[in-house]
């Protein structure tokens, strides 16, 4: 074997880097994107947990105001009777 070309080896350590610089990059991006997929169903599954608690929470108000309701319509009449007995 004889002695290789200067210029043939310098194409040919650049080619090695550009492959190797490639490669590094399709898989950070391959990584990247399973990075965001995952985030996107994390934020997902938070964005629903948080529309059922909105939902918890808007019904219990709900029955709280039914009740308040309720107790008010008693003292109301209460109040009623008390005042008509006088």
């Amino acid at each position: 074997m004889g002695e290789v070309n200067p210029v043939c080896l310098s194409l040919i350590t650049l080619l090695g880097t550009l492959v190797i610089v490639t490669l590094g990059a399709l898989l950070n991006n391959r990584c990247l994107s399973d990075l965001k997929s995952l985030i996107e169903g994390n934020h997902a599954n938070v964005r629903s947990s948080l529309e059922d608690l909105r939902r918890t929470i808007d019904a219990r108000f709900a029955e709280q105001k039914a009740e308040l309701l309720r107790v008010e319509q008693v003292m109301d009449a209460r109040l009623r009777h008390l005042e008509e007995s006088r």
